[in-house]
């Protein structure tokens, strides 16, 4: 007998599947959020089933619309959302939710689950990272659409929650958005009224229309985010908005479904209870066991078909473009590709030659300044930014470009908005295209840390640029006098921090940092003049080793000292100082300690070499030098805050100086 038809799922079905995949999933692991997943199921169901361009079968697909779930602890949303439409996320993975090695983990990861687009949770960032999804679009097209040819042409969709909108890198960027005029962003809000602590009426009273029309954001208000028709036409209307990007405020119901825990805090961060569980499966009409999904429910959400279609339209178009501008086709093939150019090589060997042939004693800011202007010409997609400090961190180079609403370009303006900045340029470097970099002081990295963390947890190509980076600020005082700075970002694993002492290492750590495929870098600058060190052609290769022998002992050495940045210049006078009294010394520069350490242990060895005393020097906290120099070793440092005064009287007063370091070495040596 032939089968019997599958009749097509209702559409009260399509979105209770998500309610069922949410609320038995976190019972499953007895903990995570099944609220907003509960309450967010209509919406989710007419963007991902009337308006995403996606394709399952190929999450990476370049021209895709991104989807960013800002509010990443109702994770088991987009769980359920890629399980349903087709993505390689079996219903294992959704039983194995919150479990070790799962792909289902209890914030949503990028690189770990299939169409993951960033990893959110600590929240605002995924909006911030939105933000540079769109300008990243914004721009890409402007560089490669022609006439006749749009080859990039997609939509960031960005869901966001009260606590999004709470933090403040919310407004940072969201402002910053509303500036650019970043026409392809929507945000739909999740306007349930309840985060952790209950109703949020008692410590969220903003007018979030009226703020984000302030901001220059086209606001639908008052969407019944249970109504479909409703949610359609506010998602075409946001659509047709090209030159402001959009925010549609969707009053919702937490937890909608569940008799006893909708509409209230119970519901938001805890599983229901096989009771609420139960009742909720009888009052929404699911009459399937935990886990069990329709075949007709799969049929009504799978996009693979559908996706499939969307990628061969737009490989046909794209095929005509390349026809129409081969060489344009081959330069977007590139710049998607993150490959850098067959001049890279060249270029970087140039600079490094020019740098040391001129041996230069300019500010290590400086330094980096003729870095990117010897670079940037080689890297179409290199993208630039400041925190309104672009004259002092010297950011900017001659091919500098300032992007607006009206004008594409190569560099951002971004406002002091270092929280913002650092987490858009998380976006940039996901969306794919660009290599981003952006500029602050080394202390308001303190502002940037959650972004720099998530830069790290992502593996992502972004370049933060810290400039003043030490007591050699000067005048301005302890507030901006970086200490512990460095150290901190040296803790952020997979964070390459570079603190360069001159030119010749600056121009290495720009290579290193963007021939870096694995991770973020920090690039701490001086303010101040350092000079020039002549070096070896083998001590010049070895700065890419993170760790090296900059100056050799004039015999064997009785001591070691390690410096970093601007204080190599007392470590090269405290040698001079006790080779004259007979202490031969070895200088060794470690511009990047994590680089070094993981170099093979031969090398580390022929560099610190065992049972030779060491000492270090660096204007900042000495406890994280204890790793290298033991509690044999001395750290010469700063362990308190700084002072207000010319950058000489503060080394001298704080004790980072010649006569210092010699007492230290001779103390151990």
């Amino acid at each position: 007998m032939p089968d019997t038809p599958v009749l097509p799922a209702s559409h009260a079905d399509l979105v209770n599947a998500i309610r069922a995949l949410a609320m038995d999933a976190v019972q499953a692991a007895n903990s995570g959020h099944p609220g907003m997943p509960m309450g967010m199921a209509e919406i989710s169901e007419v963007l991902w089933r009337k308006f995403l361009r996606h394709n399952p079968a190929n999450p990476a697909w370049v021209d895709r619309d991104r989807f960013v779930l800002s509010n990443g602890h109702g994770s088991m949303l987009q769980y359920a959302l890629l399980h349903l439409s087709g993505y390689d996320l079996p219903m294992e993975q959704i039983r194995a939710f919150r479990k070790l090695h799962s792909k289902t983990p209890g914030h949503p990861e990028h690189g770990l689950t299939p169409g993951v687009e960033t990893t959110t949770g600590p929240l605002g960032q995924g909006l911030a990272n939105a933000v540079g999804f769109a300008l990243a679009e914004k721009l890409l097209a402007a560089d490669f659409n022609r006439p006749g040819h749009a080859i990039v042409d997609h939509h960031t969709y960005v869901f966001v929650g009260d606590g999004c909108l709470m933090e403040g890198i919310s407004h940072e960027a969201c402002s910053l958005a509303g500036t650019l005029g970043l026409g392809k962003l929507i945000a739909l809000y999740d306007d349930n009224g309840i985060s952790i602590d209950g109703k949020v009426e008692g410590w969220f009273r903003d007018n979030t229309p009226m703020r984000f029309a302030a901001y220059g954001w086209n606001v639908i208000p008052n969407v019944d985010g249970h109504d479909p028709r409703a949610l359609e036409a506010a998602i075409a209307e946001a659509r047709e908005e090209t030159s402001k990007p959009t925010l549609i405020c969707c009053k919702t119901v937490i937890g909608k479904g569940s008799p006893s825990k909708a509409g209230t805090d119970a519901v938001h961060g805890a599983a229901l209870g096989d009771k609420e569980v139960a009742a909720t499966r009888e009052a929404i009409g699911w009459k399937h066991a935990p886990f069990e999904i329709p075949k007709a429910v799969y049929e009504g959400w799978d996009a693979r078909g559908k996706g499939a279609t969307l990628e061969q339209e737009w490989n046909a178009r794209f095929a005509a473009y390349e026809k129409a501008h081969p060489e344009a086709a081959k330069a977007f093939r590139e710049r998607m590709s993150g490959k850098l150019p067959a001049s890279w090589a060249g270029a970087v060997e140039s600079l490094i030659a020019k740098a040391n042939e001129k041996g230069e004693t300019v500010a290590t800011r400086k330094a980096s300044q003729l870095a990117i202007e010897a670079l940037a010409p080689h890297l179409p997609g290199f993208l630039g930014g400041s925190a309104d400090l672009t004259g002092s961190n010297l950011t900017n180079w001659s091919g500098t470009k300032a992007i607006t609403d009206k004008q594409a370009g190569n560099y951002v303006y971004f406002g002091v908005r270092e929280f913002g900045m650092a987490a858009a340029g998380n976006g940039i470097a996901l969306h794919g295209g660009f290599i981003p970099y952006s500029g602050t002081f080394l202390t308001f990295s303190d502002y940037s840390r959650n972004a720099l963390r998530m830069a790290s947890l992502m593996k992502l190509r972004n370049i933060f640029v810290f400039t003043h980076d030490s007591i050699g600020l000067g005048e301005d005082g302890p507030t901006h006098q970086s200490v512990e700075h460095v150290a901190s970002l040296r803790l952020i694993p997979g964070m390459d921090v570079w603190r360069p002492c001159d030119t010749v290492e600056t121009a290495v750590a720009w290579a290193m940092a963007i021939e870096r495929h694995d991770g973020p870098s920090s690039l701490a600058l001086s303010r101040q003049n350092s000079p020039f060190v002549k070096r070896s052609p083998e001590a010049i290769a070895a700065i890419r080793r993170g760790g090296y022998v900059i100056s050799e002992a004039s015999g064997t050495a009785k001591a070691i000292i390690i410096a970093t940045g601007t204080e190599m210049q007392i470590a090269l006078a405290a040698q001079k100082v006790l080779a004259e009294s007979g202490i031969p010394v070895r200088v060794v520069s470690m511009p990047c300690t994590s680089l070094f350490d993981r170099q093979d242990a031969a090398w580390r060895a022929s560099v610190l070499t065992k049972g030779v005393p060491r000492v270090s020097i660096e204007a900042g906290v000495t406890d994280f030098w204890r790793k290298y120099v033991g509690l044999e070793g001395a750290a010469v440092g700063v362990d308190r805050f700084g002072e207000s005064a010319p950058a000489a009287d503060v080394y001298k007063f704080l004790g980072v100086d010649t006569e210092h370091l010699v007492a230290a070495v001779r103390s151990v040596a």
